[in-house]
């Protein structure tokens, strides 16, 4: 082993719920610990800036926000090695992690390792979607809980998924104006989810954190759609207005600025890249990666938790962090047997509690395939490259089988985001145009660098 490479018991990738949290447990376990994430503070997507934000913003973005304090405090006082602005660009089945960190490179291995590199939001493919104006509602909640920017003209918030009505609701007692709040979730939807909901109320709190939300925004009295379906942006240099159909009528409303959503997915770029099997999940339409029940990829000592592996929620993902630490402590000091299994059983009593409401989520916020998979040609698919939809239906048609094909014929997904952003959408149009299913079609070969990196930092690199 490379006595120059440096070396920990267990790697951690990801400062979110699950990475904190293995982290912390990891160390309470005795393990040495060194954290890696992109970001300068920790928190992840859901926690971001928590150690910074001010009062009045964490009152806005509410308990479940609020909740991420004490975690963040844990770590600090756990005793975990913390490199933040260290973006991971491979990691090798030996389980050794090169990454970026302030413009030089670096190199880690550890006995183990835990990837905790969360969601992403789920590509919205509609026509004018890549139009100036027009963004993710994820991307704009994190744009508030980073820096407390909001949008100074009223906004029109237009999808499926729990975070729509959450960041409707955080606009609302930030002072921003709603202008309509477009769901396309109805009655289909609801029945589609009716035989998971006697499950889903033994959370019942879930349950009625949505209700206050629903009640608030009616209270201020947003104009709301529900069932709609069919989404178009209109506009040449930005956004203009968004179409939609709902209860038979075509609907037009004006906007500059339109935020999209419908889910988030399981971010699986350096799950795929270990050539780790996945599995196409129907409930949550994306690729989840095949692990033990701890997480663990085949036998390499390289685990996944919280969203990157399934999307759970935070408090869920929390527990999977804990549940790979205690896995990886198990082999790596064999502790006292029954001290961890009282560990493990409360942990995975806690897991299943949290994930009781998952089911009647997915049913009821199942995004709309005309939503997912672009029936307009002319949709862009992969932003980077600019290849559209109608391209890709024209590459089955000579003979493409599958996403890695496609860059052959046209480089999509060949980008800076390497296929992060149009993956999904490139596999759901191929299996649409080819009558099969996803599983069939496969994903894009990730290879290093996951992230961008320069010539002159890989020439760097350390010896």
């Amino acid at each position: 082993m490379d006595s120059n490479v440096e070396q920990f018991d267990v790697v951690v990738i990801g400062a979110g719920p699950a990475g904190l949290s293995a982290a912390i447990e990891a160390r309470v376990a005795g393990l040495s610990v060194v954290l890696l994430d992109e970001q300068r503070r920790v928190g992840g997507q859901i926690y971001r800036a928590i150690e910074d934000a001010p009062a009045r913003r964490r009152k806005v973005l509410g308990a479940d926000y609020a909740a991420g304090a004490a975690l963040a405090e844990s770590f600090a006082a756990c005793g975990a090695v913390h490199r933040a602005g260290a973006a991971v660009w491979n990691i090798d089945r030996d389980r050794t992690i090169s990454y970026l960190h302030e413009g030089r490179g670096g190199t880690v291995r550890g006995h183990a390792v835990v990837l905790a590199t969360g969601a992403m939001e789920r590509p919205f493919p509609v026509p004018g979607w890549t139009l100036p104006g027009v963004m993710g509602a994820g991307a704009a909640q994190i744009l508030y809980k980073a820096s407390g920017a909001i949008p100074s003209e009223p906004v029109v918030i237009a999808g499926c998924g729990p975070l729509l009505l959450l960041l409707t609701q955080q606009y609302l007692d930030a002072g921003v104006k709603i202008k309509a709040l477009v769901q396309t979730t109805g009655t289909a939807d609801y029945l589609r989810a009716a035989p998971h909901l006697l499950r889903a109320m033994q959370g019942w709190s879930d349950l009625a954190k949505g209700a206050r939300m629903l009640r608030t925004i009616r209270a201020h009295g947003v104009e709301t759609y529900t069932g709609a379906s069919g989404f178009s942006i209109e506009g040449e240099g930005g956004a203009e207005a968004i179409t939609f159909r709902h209860k038979g009528r075509q609907r037009r409303i004006a906007s500059s600025l339109i935020l999209l959503h419908q889910g988030v997915v399981p971010n699986t770029q350096l799950s795929w890249s270990l050539r780790a099997q996945h599995r196409w999940d129907e409930g949550q339409l994306c690729w989840i990666p095949r692990t033990d029940p701890y997480g663990q990829i085949d036998d390499t000592r390289i685990y996944i938790a919280g969203d990157s592996r399934g999307i759970v929620g935070a408090k869920a993902s929390a527990a999977q962090g804990r549940l790979a630490a205690l896995d990886i402590a198990r082999r790596l000091r064999n502790p006292e047997p029954k001290a961890m299994r009282r560990r493990e059983t409360e942990v995975l009593g806690q897991f299943r509690k949290y994930v009781r409401i998952r089911p009647f989520l997915d049913a009821l916020y199942r995004p709309r395939d005309d939503h997912r998979i672009p029936a307009d040609e002319n949709v862009v698919v992969c932003r980077c490259e600019e290849v559209t939809a109608g391209k890709i239906r024209e590459y089955v048609e000579v003979g493409c089988l599958g996403p890695n094909q496609a860059k052959a014929f046209g480089r999509c997904g060949m980008g800076p985001c390497q296929g992060r952003l149009c993956g999904l959408t490139v596999t759901e149009v191929i299996a649409d145009e080819r009558k099969v299913g996803p599983q069939d079609v496969g994903y894009y070969r990730i290879r290093p660098p996951i992230k961008p990196i320069t010539l002159g930092e890989l020439a760097d690199l350390e010896e």
